[in-house]
Protein backbone atom coordinates (compact mmCIF):
# COMPACT_ATOMS: atom_id res chain seq x y z
CA UNK A 1 0.00 0.00 0.00
CA UNK A 2 2.71 2.13 1.18
CA UNK A 3 5.63 2.91 -1.40
CA UNK A 4 7.87 4.93 1.40
CA UNK A 5 11.23 3.56 2.38
CA UNK A 6 12.19 5.66 5.04
CA UNK A 7 9.81 6.18 7.99
CA UNK A 8 10.00 10.26 7.32
CA UNK A 9 9.20 9.49 3.91
CA UNK A 10 6.12 7.18 4.98
CA UNK A 11 4.85 9.83 7.29
CA UNK A 12 4.76 12.46 4.86
CA UNK A 13 3.38 9.89 2.27
CA UNK A 14 0.39 9.34 4.75
CA UNK A 15 -0.41 13.01 5.32
CA UNK A 16 -0.04 13.64 2.26
CA UNK A 17 -2.97 10.81 1.22
CA UNK A 18 -4.90 11.92 4.36
CA UNK A 19 -5.77 15.27 1.88
CA UNK A 20 -6.22 16.99 5.68
CA UNK A 21 -6.69 21.14 5.92
CA UNK A 22 -5.15 20.70 9.28
CA UNK A 23 -3.37 17.83 11.25
CA UNK A 24 -4.58 17.21 14.75
CA UNK A 25 -4.79 13.86 16.85
CA UNK A 26 -6.77 12.04 14.72
CA UNK A 27 -4.25 12.31 11.38
CA UNK A 28 -1.29 11.72 13.91
CA UNK A 29 -2.57 8.43 15.50
CA UNK A 30 -3.03 7.13 11.77
CA UNK A 31 -0.16 8.09 10.84
CA UNK A 32 1.86 6.40 13.65
CA UNK A 33 -0.76 3.29 12.93
CA UNK A 34 0.56 3.16 9.46
CA UNK A 35 4.14 3.67 10.45
CA UNK A 36 4.14 1.07 12.98
CA UNK A 37 2.64 -1.39 10.92
CA UNK A 38 5.81 -0.55 7.97
CA UNK A 39 8.39 -0.44 10.47
CA UNK A 40 7.23 -2.04 13.72
CA UNK A 41 6.75 -0.18 16.92
CA UNK A 42 9.93 0.72 17.96
CA UNK A 43 9.96 2.97 14.88
CA UNK A 44 6.81 5.11 16.27
CA UNK A 45 7.84 8.47 17.25
CA UNK A 46 6.05 11.19 19.64
CA UNK A 47 3.18 12.89 18.38
CA UNK A 48 5.30 15.99 18.77
CA UNK A 49 8.01 14.67 16.45
CA UNK A 50 5.61 13.67 13.77
CA UNK A 51 3.91 17.22 14.15
CA UNK A 52 7.32 19.20 13.68
CA UNK A 53 8.36 16.85 10.48
CA UNK A 54 4.44 17.50 9.20
CA UNK A 55 5.35 21.42 9.82
CA UNK A 56 8.28 21.69 8.81
CA UNK A 57 6.65 20.53 5.20
CA UNK A 58 3.95 23.00 5.14
CA UNK A 59 1.00 21.23 7.48
CA UNK A 60 -0.95 23.54 9.46
CA UNK A 61 -1.19 22.07 12.92
CA UNK A 62 -4.21 21.78 15.25
CA UNK A 63 -1.86 22.27 18.48
CA UNK A 64 -4.09 21.82 21.33
CA UNK A 65 -5.15 18.62 20.14
CA UNK A 66 -1.91 17.29 19.09
CA UNK A 67 -0.03 18.50 23.02
CA UNK A 68 -3.44 16.50 24.25
CA UNK A 69 -2.80 13.45 22.77
CA UNK A 70 1.37 13.65 23.83
CA UNK A 71 0.05 14.40 27.50
CA UNK A 72 -2.31 12.14 27.74
CA UNK A 73 0.12 9.39 26.46
CA UNK A 74 3.04 10.38 28.64
CA UNK A 75 0.89 10.86 31.95
CA UNK A 76 -0.57 7.50 31.50
CA UNK A 77 2.64 5.71 30.31
CA UNK A 78 3.43 3.00 33.24
CA UNK A 79 6.93 4.09 33.28
CA UNK A 80 6.27 7.71 34.52
CA UNK A 81 5.65 6.75 38.16
CA UNK A 82 8.47 4.52 38.01
CA UNK A 83 10.60 7.65 36.73
CA UNK A 84 8.93 9.98 39.44
CA UNK A 85 9.46 7.59 42.31
CA UNK A 86 13.36 8.18 41.75
CA UNK A 87 14.90 8.37 45.59
CA UNK A 88 15.96 12.41 45.72
CA UNK A 89 19.47 13.29 46.25
CA UNK A 90 20.77 14.76 49.22
CA UNK A 91 24.04 13.29 49.45
CA UNK A 92 26.28 10.49 48.83
CA UNK A 93 24.10 7.98 50.62
CA UNK A 94 21.35 9.09 49.16
CA UNK A 95 22.75 9.49 45.84
CA UNK A 96 24.00 5.89 46.43
CA UNK A 97 20.25 4.34 46.69
CA UNK A 98 19.01 6.39 44.38
CA UNK A 99 21.45 4.96 41.65
CA UNK A 100 20.36 1.57 42.56
CA UNK A 101 17.13 2.00 41.98
CA UNK A 102 17.64 3.81 38.84
CA UNK A 103 20.05 0.78 37.59
CA UNK A 104 17.41 -1.61 38.43
CA UNK A 105 14.55 0.58 36.56
CA UNK A 106 16.68 1.07 33.66
CA UNK A 107 16.99 -2.85 33.89
CA UNK A 108 13.43 -3.27 33.76
CA UNK A 109 12.86 -1.07 30.58
CA UNK A 110 15.15 -2.76 28.63
CA UNK A 111 14.33 -6.19 29.49
CA UNK A 112 10.79 -4.82 28.13
CA UNK A 113 12.65 -3.60 25.41
CA UNK A 114 10.83 -0.14 26.19
CA UNK A 115 12.69 2.65 24.53
CA UNK A 116 10.17 5.63 25.13
CA UNK A 117 10.78 4.65 28.95
CA UNK A 118 14.75 4.48 28.52
CA UNK A 119 14.51 7.94 26.62
CA UNK A 120 12.61 9.85 29.28
CA UNK A 121 14.78 7.90 31.89
CA UNK A 122 17.85 9.11 30.03
CA UNK A 123 16.26 12.57 30.22
CA UNK A 124 15.56 12.83 33.74
CA UNK A 125 18.51 11.59 34.54
CA UNK A 126 20.23 14.55 32.40
CA UNK A 127 18.10 17.16 33.94
CA UNK A 128 18.61 15.54 37.55
CA UNK A 129 22.73 16.38 36.85
CA UNK A 130 22.65 19.51 35.55
CA UNK A 131 20.21 20.44 38.83
CA UNK A 132 23.23 19.13 40.84
CA UNK A 133 25.86 20.63 38.57
CA UNK A 134 24.26 23.77 39.40
CA UNK A 135 24.48 23.53 42.98
CA UNK A 136 27.78 22.13 42.71
CA UNK A 137 28.70 25.72 40.91
CA UNK A 138 27.01 27.94 43.18
CA UNK A 139 29.04 29.56 45.39
CA UNK A 140 26.30 30.52 48.40
CA UNK A 141 26.25 26.62 49.03
CA UNK A 142 27.93 24.66 51.68
CA UNK A 143 31.87 23.73 50.10
CA UNK A 144 30.52 20.22 51.59
CA UNK A 145 27.29 19.78 49.61
CA UNK A 146 29.01 21.81 46.47
CA UNK A 147 31.71 18.94 46.58
CA UNK A 148 29.12 15.97 47.21
CA UNK A 149 26.66 16.83 44.18
CA UNK A 150 30.01 17.79 41.88
CA UNK A 151 30.68 14.00 42.54
CA UNK A 152 27.35 12.56 42.33
CA UNK A 153 27.26 14.63 38.59
CA UNK A 154 30.24 12.92 37.63
CA UNK A 155 28.59 9.72 38.61
CA UNK A 156 25.47 10.49 36.77
CA UNK A 157 27.94 11.42 33.72
CA UNK A 158 29.04 7.95 33.80
CA UNK A 159 25.75 6.11 34.16
CA UNK A 160 24.32 8.27 31.55
CA UNK A 161 26.98 7.32 29.15
CA UNK A 162 27.59 3.84 29.67
CA UNK A 163 25.11 2.31 32.41
CA UNK A 164 26.21 -1.14 31.21
CA UNK A 165 30.11 -0.27 33.25
CA UNK A 166 27.88 2.08 36.09
CA UNK A 167 28.38 -0.92 38.27
CA UNK A 168 32.07 -1.47 37.93
CA UNK A 169 32.76 2.46 38.24
CA UNK A 170 31.55 3.04 40.97
CA UNK A 171 33.23 0.03 42.73
CA UNK A 172 36.47 1.43 41.79
CA UNK A 173 35.59 4.79 42.56
CA UNK A 174 35.18 4.17 45.68
CA UNK A 175 38.07 2.23 46.18
CA UNK A 176 40.03 5.34 44.52
CA UNK A 177 42.74 7.03 46.35
CA UNK A 178 41.19 10.30 45.35
CA UNK A 179 37.67 9.35 46.29
CA UNK A 180 38.77 8.47 50.04
CA UNK A 181 40.62 11.55 50.70
CA UNK A 182 37.97 13.84 49.61
CA UNK A 183 35.02 11.83 51.66
CA UNK A 184 37.19 9.98 54.17
CA UNK A 185 33.97 9.62 56.04
CA UNK A 186 31.80 8.18 53.52
CA UNK A 187 31.11 4.15 54.00
CA UNK A 188 30.04 2.96 50.45
CA UNK A 189 28.27 -0.74 51.83
CA UNK A 190 26.16 1.86 54.10
CA UNK A 191 22.62 2.95 52.54
CA UNK A 192 19.73 4.28 53.48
Amino acid sequence: MWTSRTKQDLIIEVWEKLDCESVGATEIEAIESAVEARFGNGAVESPMAIARLLADEGAELRHAEILALFVRRMTSAPHIEAIRSIPQITDLRTAMAALDYISRTRQRFVTAKDRIALQHLNAELVALRERLSATAANPRAPSSIRSEFLEIAEWLSIFIQSPEIYDRWIKLRLDSADFKSRFPDFDGNKTI
